[in-house]
């Protein structure tokens, strides 16, 4: 399948204003996440963005950039009108939506993401792990995966939810949220409207879902850390400074 690789990133963060180019080891946060899309040598990687600061940073480290609407209430909102300005005749098959805040992703965590696209019967595709902290389980803030299992790496997702399930005995699978989609699955998606489920559980996964999309889940080992607060940038740049050093 040919792979295009999104990255939307704006300015309009809160909890760390400007954090796409937030500094770490002497360039902004977004080059890193750029790199990382690169590497991960599934194809052409590109940033979505409605700053224009964002965009001259990125093409200035050697990365491509696109310009969007500063309307979008969505990272798949975003992608999908670079989609459509970089690819108008459809070319791409598969589009990977790679979160502006992960700056230490693993390629390899890309790479996976597009696995389960294997099935031609799966629309979107995304990643999970499995929750080992006792205190994750019950945090609001971590996503869980109910799913029913199709092999030792891979669930087939029927709900995703802040709640602690499925009850029981078993393991319980933190979502991470990078998705890989079928071009005509995206087109689709960002054509329906906000759904019951995902505006109760304010999870957009769960549109797919209630429009009867199908959503399969890679399971991997890591969860990449994703940047939303000052003390999760400090973790991110000690986390590269230390890749940096000999």
């Amino acid at each position: 399948m040919t792979t295009l690789i999104l990255i939307p990133a704006r300015m309009a963060s809160t909890r760390l204003p400007n954090k796409p180019l937030a500094d770490i080891s002497g360039e902004p946060m977004i080059v890193h996440v750029a790199r990382r899309a690169r590497e991960s040598g599934l194809g052409r990687a590109v940033v979505a963005t409605d700053s224009v600061a964002v965009a001259e940073a990125v093409v200035a480290h050697g990365f491509e950039a696109m310009m969007t609407g500063s309307h979008h209430q969505s990272g798949s909102d975003r992608i999908f009108e670079a989609l459509q300005a970089i690819d108008p005749r459809g070319e791409f098959e598969t589009v990977v939506n790679v979160q502006g805040d992960l700056p230490t992703i693993d390629p390899a965590l890309i790479r996976a993401s597009v696995e389960p696209l294997s099935d031609a019967s799966v629309d979107i595709a995304t990643l999970g792990v499995e929750i080992v902290r006792e205190e994750e389980k019950t945090a609001p803030s971590v996503v869980k995966i109910v799913g029913s299992p199709l092999s030792a790496t891979r669930l087939r997702a029927l709900y995703f939810t802040r709640a602690t399930a499925p009850w029981g005995d078993g393991p319980l699978y933190h979502h991470i949220g990078l998705y890989a989609y079928r071009r005509s699955a995206l087109e689709r998606f960002v054509s329906l409207g906000p759904s019951t489920l995902e505006l109760r559980e304010r999870l957009e996964q769960l549109r797919a879902l209630e429009a009867g999309m199908r959503i399969d889940v890679e399971v991997v080992k890591s969860i990449p850390l994703g940047v939303d607060t000052a003390e999760d940038l400090e973790r991110a740049r000690s986390a590269l400074g230390a890749q940096d050093r000999p």
